[in-house]
This record gives C-alpha cells, sequence and structure tokens, in this order.
C-alpha cells in the first residue's frame, strides 16, 4: 500500500501538465480560484490518466468564457444554467463548473442549482470522498476535506457526508458505490451500506434510462461480479434488475441443483475472459446475455422424483424475460434483440456434444444465430462452470470440434452469407408469378434445401423448385 508522500508525489508526477499551469494563472489574474477536481485527481492517485478533465472555479460562466476566449480552440455550453461550460485546449477536453451548493427536491430528486461560494463546499455535495479530493491552481495545493486520500489508501468507498444525507439528495449514488466497487475494486463502507440497505426503494425516483446507462458502466467493468454482488445484497438489485436475486433458488434435502446465481456470476467473469479470444473487447451484449441468460429458470423449476431439479424451456422463457426487462430499461432495439436470441439458442450446442451434427444441423446452428455467432460462442464456452474436470474437458472439446466444422463448411459454402440456390427474381420468372406471400415461402423452402443438403446449383435448385409448386 502506498504511503501518503507516495501517493502526493505520485499525483504531482501525474498532473505536471503545463495545462493545468496556465489555466491556473489565467484564472488566478482574473481574479478567480479554479481546481483539479474529482475523478482525474484520483485517477492520479491511482497511477492512471482520466480521459476527461474535471475543474471547478469561483467564476461563473460568462466569466469562464471570457476568460478562455483566444485560447481555447472552441467552447461550447453543457450546461451554463448548471455552471458548465466545455472547451477543447490544446487538443485536450475540459469541463469547467461553477463551485456549487444546490439542494434537491425529496420526492423527484431534481436539484435546485445554486452556485457555491468556495472550494471545500463544493466537494461535500459530491459523491464519494474519493471522488472529492482536489488540486488548487497554478501551485497545485492538494484539497482533502473528507478524508479521500486515506479512503483511496484503504480502498474503501464513503460518502463525504452522511450517507443518508447523500442518498436522499441522488438516490443514484447507491448504484454508482456499486459501480465504483467494480471499476476500482474497492469496499463500500458498511455505514454506507447500510444506508444503501435502508434506503433501496429510494431508487424508485430514478429514470429507468439513468439506471440503465449506471448499469452499463458496472458490467463493462473489469470485476462486475463486486458491483453485481453489492446490489444483489443492498436489496437495489430487487427494485432495477429483480431477476438477478431471483436466480437464488432455494434447495431442500432432496432436491438438489446447481446454485443458479453464483453460476450467473461465474458464467459472466468466464465471458469476459473468452471477449478477447473472439475480438470482442468490453462488449455489453455478451455480458448481458451471460447475465440473464438463465433467468428463465425460477418460472420452469420442476422437483421431479428421484430427487432431479429439471428447468425445461427455460431457454425460451428467459429469452422472453431478458426482452421485456431491457425495454423497461430503454436499452435500444438491436441490444434486446441480440440478447434475447442469444438467450433463446444458449443451450443449442448441448446436444452437440452427446452427438456429433450432421452437416445440415451445423449449417442451421450457423443460420440461426446470424451476426451474433461469436457472441453464441462466447456465451456457450462461458456456460460450462462444472467442476468436473473431465466433463468440462469433454465439453471444450466437443465446442471446439464444432467450430472447426463450422469453419470447414464455412470455407467451401460460404455460410456467413447462406442463401438460396435462386434469388426472388428468379423464382417469380420461374413459377410465372408476381411478388408476393407465394414468392417467401418459395424462398423459404429454397432455404431450408440449402440447410439441409448444401449448395445444390441452379439447375437442380429450379428442378426442385417446380417438384415443390406442382406437389402444393
Amino acid at each position: 500500500m502506498q504511503t501518503v508522500a507516495d501517493a502526493l508525489a505520485n499525483l504531482e508526477s501525474s498532473t505536471s501538465s503545463p495545462l493545468l499551469t496556465k489555466l491556473g494563472e489565467k484564472f488566478t489574474k482574473a481574479g478567480f480560484e479554479i481546481a483539479l477536481v474529482g475523478g482525474p485527481v484520483r485517477d492520479a492517485f491511482l497511477g492512471r490518466i482520466s480521459p476527461d478533465l474535471d475543474f471547478t472555479t469561483s467564476a461563473y460562466p460568462d466569466d469562464i468564457l471570457k476568460i478562455l476566449k483566444g485560447w481555447a480552440s472552441n467552447t461550447w455550453d453543457v450546461g451554463r444554467e448548471f455552471g458548465t461550460i466545455a472547451a477543447t485546449i490544446d487538443g485536450q477536453q475540459v469541463e469547467i463548473t461553477t463551485y456549487r451548493a444546490d439542494s434537491y427536491d425529496k420526492q423527484t430528486r431534481k436539484p435546485t442549482v445554486e452556485f457555491g461560494d468556495d472550494l471545500e463546499s463544493d466537494l461535500i455535495r459530491r459523491d464519494f470522498a474519493v471522488n472529492s479530493m482536489a488540486l488548487r491552481l497554478p501551485n497545485r495545493v492538494f484539497v482533502d476535506p473528507h478524508g479521500g486520500l486515506q479512503d483511496l489508501l484503504e480502498k474503501r468507498l464513503k460518502t463525504p457526508t452522511d450517507p443518508e444525507i447523500s442518498f436522499s439528495d441522488d438516490p443514484l449514488r447507491m448504484m454508482r458505490a456499486c459501480r465504483f466497487a467494480s471499476q476500482l475494486g474497492f469496499e463500500i463502507d458498511i455505514d454506507t451500506f447500510q444506508a444503501m440497505m435502508s434506503m433501496a426503494e429510494r431508487i424508485n425516483i430514478i429514470s429507468q434510462e439513468r439506471i440503465r446507462d449506471e448499469l452499463t458502466k458496472l458490467l463493462l467493468s473489469d470485476r462486475p461480479r463486486l458491483g453485481l454482488t453489492a446490489l444483489v445484497d443492498s436489496g437495489i438489485a430487487d427494485i432495477v434488475l429483480p431477476e438477478l436475486p431471483a436466480l437464488k433458488l432455494e434447495s431442500d434435502e432432496h432436491h438438489h441443483h446447481k446454485d443458479v446465481y453464483q453460476h450467473t456470476l461465474t458464467v459472466l467473469e468466464q465471458s469476459i475472459d473468452y471477449e478477447g479470444d473472439y475480438g470482442l473487447e468490453k462488449d455489453l451484449i455478451s455480458r448481458l446475455a451471460a447475465l440473464l441468460h438463465d433467468i428463465g429458470k425460477p418460472a420452469t423449476k420442476r422437483l421431479e422424483t428421484g430427487g432431479a431439479v429439471t428447468f425445461y424451456h427455460h431457454d425460451v422463457v428467459g429469452a422472453k424475460l431478458a426482452k421485456k426487462r431491457l425495454k423497461e430499461l430503454r436499452f435500444d432495439n438491436d441490444t434486446i434483440k441480440a440478447v434475447s436470441l442469444l438467450i433463446e439458442l444458449h443451450l443449442r450446442f448441448f446436444g452437440y456434444s452427446d452427438q456429433q451434427w450432421s452437416d445440415s444441423a451445423v449449417r442451421r446452428y450457423v443460420r440461426d444465430a446470424g451476426d451474433q455467432l461469436a457472441r453464441l460462442h462466447i456465451l456457450t464456452r462461458s456456460d460450462v462452470t462444472t467442476r468436473n474436470k473431465r466433463k468440462a474437458e469433454r465439453l471444450a472439446f466437443a465446442y471446439d470440434d464444432l467450430e472447426q466444422r463450422i469453419q470447414e463448411i464455412s470455407e467451401k459454402e460460404e455460410l456467413n452469407a447462406m442463401r438460396p440456390d435462386l434469388n426472388g427474381e428468379q423464382i417469380m420468372e420461374i413459377l410465372d408469378i408476381k411478388a408476393g406471400p407465394e414468392v417467401g415461402s418459395a424462398y423459404k423452402f429454397l432455404l431450408e434445401l440449402r440447410i439441409e443438403n448444401g449448395p445444390l446449383g441452379e439447375e437442380e435448385a429450379r428442378k426442385r423448385l417446380l417438384e415443390w409448386w406442382s406437389a402444393r
């Protein structure tokens, strides 16, 4: 663990940019205070380079624009009513915000924007102590009134004020605590976490779009398991993603089954490990599919005689539930469609491991997966969490074999662009019909022939089409 002296030295080396000095000098000369604040200061201590630079100042928006005029290559209002001006300076994007001392409507969470008078008052309204540190410019005076540096050294998340007050002001901060736990690998302070548990219902006043964005950031972190566990243990997941805690299925002395909740978190971790193998780094669709792939199990659980537990059709049920939940969270249609398809198909492979498929079955697997084939590979491989080493090796070998067969057939038959041997215009000409549902039926018939038999060639396809047409 770093000492305070080491951390401060690291901060100095990470923030030696001439931009900070020049910005500080310009604002000071104009009679205003300015400080680097929040994430960039935290990240400097962690030895990370923050992609954005955030500053807070005693200057009001009009004053900020006057100071930047002729120096910044461009400026724009991010939210003048909130005191924020963005700018590009020496190729670096920055955001500069007037000191804030907001109050909140407890029912809607909408802030009554009030500009503050000093840096310390601004820092206390921020979400966590590790994000409430600042560096006064141009002299780089470190300001840490809430013990953020100590929290950083001890890898702890706590609010700069009483957590009940902080979370009442902005309940989304409870989800941010889970997200930062995942992003930083920190533990949530016990008093902060107890406040999250007691105030979980407050998350109901937050819009679905903002909840979606926080969940997305959490899932795209390096350690999403930490944040998801905090969401479930705090009770917040019962509100924002109830399908996840529902996976904690009960078992009794007569009926035993795998812990579906822990299995799901392991599948997500394994999915992340596989992303690089398929050229999909930090892939939200793959991670959502892993997280939701078994959410159909609670609704399909059946206790059989002899102690067996079954979940028949949980793939189909889970796909429908995932579609509904993702719609409520306002995810875009392409993401919803892809995730629900992957969940619906995630069991398809396991028949292959018992008996090798025919070429037509391999073609159908590729056809049904469509442009989600790489993600289906990831999900299917990740879904193997058995501790039985021999079984795990058998399944891995079987999937290796399936991927090899897909590659071999693809090279011969262009599976990625699988189409019938005749197109729509040819079908209309051969059958002497106009565009309409019959052309679609004929096209579907020829596509099934293509999947079942591979390429037939135009002459054989024409013959089969006419035979089919006559038999109708």
